[in-house]
């Protein structure tokens, strides 16, 4: 069975979820969007594989629309400290 660890940038199954939810997308609407196969979204979702590389860069680009209470990185929160 899959373990719901986070990958190094925060993004895990139950974040990707939400994602996808908060933005009122299906797996392959979402799967679409980042360039990868439905399949992938499950994966991830289900916690057998966590986003990596461009994928994660992707998900953090996407989670913008989803409005800025919606935080899955460290890094964003601390762009946002250095910006004020």
């Amino acid at each position: 069975m899959g373990r719901e660890k986070s990958g190094r940038h925060g993004w895990n199954g139950k974040s990707v979820r939400e994602l996808r939810r908060r933005l009122g997308v299906s797996q392959q609407q979402l799967a679409r969007r980042l360039g990868v196969r439905q399949q992938t979204v499950s994966e991830w979702e289900t916690g057998l594989y966590s986003p990596k590389g461009a994928s994660v860069t992707l998900l953090s680009m996407v989670s913008e629309e989803a409005g800025p209470e919606y935080r899955t990185t460290p890094d964003a929160e601390e762009e946002t400290d250095s910006a004020v």
